[in-house]
């Protein structure tokens, strides 16, 4: 979902680029994301019950950056320029979405939960609204919290040389979210002042990772791990998510390592795999979404559905899959404010015919593809040139970060 879409070699009706595939099945994802909330206001007799359709899309995401995003930093041996791309990936279009949310207020009010405040606009202004207690004025921005949080903590294993050891990580995260399900019900911090110390936190570790001296990378690397950790232990929403979230993309990158010849991914995997299943089981609050036997089909068609694009990888993938795939982020966050504003333009669907739905929802997903495409082709895509452009352009004597070699 928030990973930069590689460069493409398109032969015919087809692209076999040597990551088609990620964008392939990060496609995928968010249209399942987009059907789910779709369902629940156009031909809601269409959406399944035994398995989560949006939290389906979202696990897959969550695969794809666990696979790419700690390659790409590891490619880069910076985390300066890792971090100046992952800003010009992420800021633009997000800030966008909150701009169009704010200027439709007085059709489409802003949801009950989301508290006007400045701790609200601090946990928007670091992507860490579920972990810091706050919501999203769209609704899907609750997981750029789980991305940012797994930023933090992948430069926070890279400055101190232990980004190698991701099946260990994947393992332990999963573990946590079984534990911290046994024992809490809901979040330990308290909104506000999680939200102002996670701000400041962030700001100083990122300032010291990316323009300090050794030492003190490695002491910012520090503050950014155990922040990182903190708020997904103690602060998620949902406690045994943010844990569980995090295993699930561990997982990722550990798979790719053993791509790569150097980890047991798929044993890494099965494991996680076992873990994260049963804690609905135990949990004090499971979720709604999350009932045992949902819960578990869920985990186990995002994991199908990931490694059937990893084994079809060699192959050449259809341009509309990976067409979905560039725009899978606009997608992601526009499509729910788009959705509210359709419904307040059109009233409610599930109130006219069978018939009447079916146009109303083809012309909603025509409207949403439509803009997703505008928004990456004015917005994503000229903010990741652009970033692209200043990272080569940093000076030599700001390029720090290097991880320690292995030996």
């Amino acid at each position: 979902m928030l990973t930069a879409p590689p460069q493409y070699a398109r032969t015919g009706a087809t692209s076999r680029p040597r990551l088609a595939w990620l964008d392939a099945v990060r496609g995928v994802g968010s249209i399942a994301v987009l059907l789910e909330h779709m369902f629940y206001r156009f031909l809601p007799g269409l959406r399944p019950h035994w398995f989560n359709l949006g939290m389906y899309g979202v696990l897959v995401f969550f695969l794809v950056s666990g696979y790419i995003i700690p390659a790409s930093l590891e490619h880069r041996g910076d985390v300066r320029a890792f971090w100046v791309g992952r800003l010009f990936r992420l800021y633009p279009l997000y800030l966008m979405v909150i701009g169009l949310v704010l200027a439709l207020v007085p059709l489409v009010p802003l949801r009950d939960e989301v508290v006007p405040d400045p701790a609200t606009a601090a946990a928007h202004a670091t992507m860490l609204v579920d972990v810091v207690g706050s919501a999203g004025v769209a609704d899907t921005m609750w997981t750029l919290s789980y991305e940012m949080v797994f930023y933090l903590l992948v430069t926070a294993l890279f400055v101190a040389g232990l980004h190698q050891h991701s099946g260990v990580w994947a393992v332990a995260f999963a573990v946590a979210s079984l534990v911290v399900g046994l024992l809490l019900a809901g979040p330990l911090l308290t909104r506000g002042p999680a939200a102002f110390i996670a701000a400041a936190v962030l700001l100083a570790g990122l300032a010291c990772v990316v323009t300090g001296s050794r030492r003190a990378r490695m002491v910012g690397a520090l503050f950014l791990g155990g922040l990182a950790v903190t708020l997904v232990l103690l602060g998620s929403r949902t406690p045994w998510l943010g844990p569980a979230i995090l295993a699930v993309m561990f997982t990722g990158t550990a798979l790719h390592r053993w791509e790569q010849g150097r980890l047991s991914g798929p044993r890494t995997a099965a494991v996680v795999a076992v873990v994260v299943a049963i804690v609905p089981f135990f949990a004090v609050r499971a979720g709604w979404w999350a009932y045992p036997h949902v819960w578990i089909a869920t985990l186990v068609l995002a994991a199908a559905t990931f490694a059937i694009g990893m084994a079809l990888r060699h192959r050449a993938v259809p341009r509309v899959l990976v067409w979905l795939g560039l725009i899978s982020y606009s997608v992601y966050l526009l499509h729910h404010p788009l959705l509210k504003l359709f419904v307040t333009v059109f009233g409610d669907p599930r109130k006219q015919s069978p018939i009447a739905q079916s146009l109303l929802a083809v012309a909603f997903v025509a409207l949403v593809l439509c803009c997703s495409w505008l928004t990456y082709r004015f917005v994503e895509h000229p903010m990741q040139r652009l970033g692209r452009r200043l990272a080569r352009a940093l000076p030599d004597a700001l390029r720090h970060g290097t991880a320690p070699s292995p030996g």
